[in-house]
This record gives C-alpha cells, structure tokens and sequence, in this order.
C-alpha cells in the first residue's frame, strides 16, 4: 500500500513539475515574443512590421545617404524585420519645402534636413550658419552635446519633432562660374543660391553679393541656366550633385558647418514600444560614430578625383585670405546678435563681436 501511494506521489509530482516547466515556458516566450523575432525574420507578418519612411534630399551615395541606409539595414537586422526603414535619397518623395509638413501629417517618419533649414521655424539654429565660427569638427560636436545644443534641440520639441542625433556633412566651400574667389571684392555682384537662412543672406550682402535660398533638388538647373553664378556646399554634395560639371570654379574656403538633425515625429515615438526606440537610439549612436568619419573620408576622397578630373579649377586659400573673409563677414554676427541676442551669439564663439 505504501508503495503503491509513493508511486502515486512521485506521478503527482511528475506532473506537477511538468506542469510548471510549460507554464514558465509560455511565460518567458511571452515574455520574450519580441526577441523571437530577432531570432526569424520570417515570423513577421507584414500587418506585424513597423515601418519607417525616412526621406532625405541627398545622394544616397552621399555621406547622409550612405548613413540613412546603414542605419537601416543595422534597424532590420537587430529587429529580426520587425521594424522596417525605409529611405528615400535625392528628394524622391519631398523635397526641402515639403518634408517638415510630411513629417507633422505622419507621410513620413524619419527625417535629416541641415541644420539651416531649421533656422525659418526655430531663429537660434541660425548660430550654426556663422561663417568661420568653429575651428573643427569636434568644436561643434561638443557645442551640440553642451548646454547650447540641449537647449536648441528642446526647441523642436514644440514643434513636435524629436531630434535624435547629429551628422555631419563637413565644412562648406564656394563654387562659381565668373571668377576665383580669393579676396572679398571677388565676391562683388556675383548670386549664390543659399539654404534658407537670414545669416547666409547676410553673410553674401557682407561681401556685395546677392543670396536666393532654394530648394537643394532646383540647384543644379539654377547653376546650369546661370539663375545662379554659384552656390555654397561641401565637396561630397558639390560632387555627387555634379555641380562640378557646371562650375568653373571651386573655393576652398572651409567657411561655415553642414550638418543635420535627424528628427522624427514626437507622437510617432512615444508610440513605439520602449525596446524599439531603445535599438533605434542605440543604433543611431553607432551610426552617427561612423558618419562623421565616413564624410570626413568622402570629403577628402571626392577632392582629390575632382582635382585629378580638372573640371573645375580648385583654388585654396592661405590663413590670411580666410582672416580677410572672415572680417568681411562680420555683419552676419552683428545683424545675428540683434535677432537672438549677443550672449547667445556669444556662447557660440566667445570671441564673437
């Protein structure tokens, strides 16, 4: 009898544990329903994905289009597909004029204008238009990451857009069709299409010229029809833009920042799970490193085959042609200081006038 109720224990236990294996089997898969995705993309339905329309106005050979598209493949891979990025380069969905308001009614998710075309909504974001205010690269990634750059990115916030990271482009030089531009008489009576920024139009009207801000993707046609005699940019969007190939001549000036925001839409984030914005803040960080070395390798790349190419006449500029630039700029700085305040030009560069 005894032994017949031990056995009778020992089933009962058996079932019981067996019982509780599969319970906490089914509550860790549950748990963990996310990373099972990870695991196989093909248990993603697509009614399942969450897809991220990311529309920029560059090449997607660009360094921006290059990043877009890392981003996106890293985002595919470490969600198993459960979140999709999709990019669209070169305006192909909006151009400069229409993507904030794609962004505000949710067409897109996903945007990296420069950082100038902030400047008509948010006037502060005009500090990083100065000409010849920041010595390198890692000035201005420590500026953004310090108090100026916390409180022009809490700015977008009423806007609600979300800023999540900072790319660069690199440092812009001239290009035109009627001179080399060395001195600033040079500049006299020449038009340069700029990006829609008081300070840009400012910075011309220093030096005698006239400004037209303009849509990126209208560029090249304004440059080819001589709407324009020149433009400002960095030598990888000079280049896979082509404007090379309509311009005579290329400054290298290194006078003033590109680089942009990548922004989503507040709503659209908070609406994500908290893992997914974890891996999209995450991955984003690890791009953002990669970017900014990879444009500064473009930048240099790209030179040297359009120097070798001899389409455009490269002209480089000494120490003391860049001073004489940069003083013959200085009314940008002062008309600037009238807008945002002084102190706030100031904090930018303290040596500002």
């Amino acid at each position: 009898m005894s032994r017949q109720i031990g056995e009778g224990g020992n089933v009962r236990k058996t079932g019981i544990l067996t019982l509780t294996v599969i319970f906490l089997t089914v509550i860790i898969l549950a748990l963990s329903g996310c990373s099972a995705r990870v695991v196989d993309h093909q248990q993603v339905a697509k009614n399942e994905e969450i897809v991220i329309k990311f529309s920029h106005v560059t090449a997607a050979d660009s360094p921006k289009g290059l990043a877009a598209t890392r981003f996106a493949d890293l985002v595919r891979q470490r969600t198993g597909g459960y979140v999709e990025v999709q990019v669209f380069p070169n305006s192909t969905l909006y151009k400069d004029g229409e993507e904030f308001d794609a962004l505000n009614r949710g067409a897109v998710q996903m945007l990296a204008p420069a950082t100038s075309k902030l400047s008509g909504m948010f006037p502060d974001w005009q500090l990083l238009d100065l000409p010849y205010a920041f010595p390198n690269l890692t000035y201005i990634h420590q500026l953004m990451e310090g108090p100026v750059g916390k409180k022009l990115l809490a700015q977008l916030q009423t806007r609600k857009m979300l800023g999540l990271a900072m790319w660069d482009n690199g440092f812009k030089e001239f290009t035109n069709n009627k001179r080399p531009l060395v001195r600033p008489r040079d500049f006299q009576g020449l038009r340069f299409r700029v990006m829609p920024s008081q300070v840009l139009v400012d910075q011309f009207a220093a030096v005698g010229a006239s400004a037209y801000p303009m849509p990126f993707n209208d560029v090249g046609q304004a440059l080819a029809t001589g709407m324009v005699d020149g433009e400002e940019n960095t030598i990888s969007n000079i280049y896979t833009q082509r404007f090379d190939r309509s311009q005579k001549y290329l400054t290298l000036s290194d006078h003033g920042y590109l680089g942009y925001v990548v922004l989503t839409n507040v709503d659209f984030w908070n609406s994500l799970p908290a893992w997914v914005q974890k891996v999209l803040r995450d991955t984003l960080a690890e791009v953002t490193v990669w970017e900014r070395a990879e444009a500064k390798k473009v930048n240099e790349e790209q030179l040297k085959v359009m120097d070798k190419q001899g389409k455009v006449k490269i002209q480089h500029l000494t120490p003391a042609e860049k001073e004489a630039l940069q003083k013959a700029f200085r009314p940008a700085y002062e008309h600037l200081s009238e807008e945002i305040g002084r102190s706030l030009v100031r904090s930018v560069q303290p040596g500002a006038p």
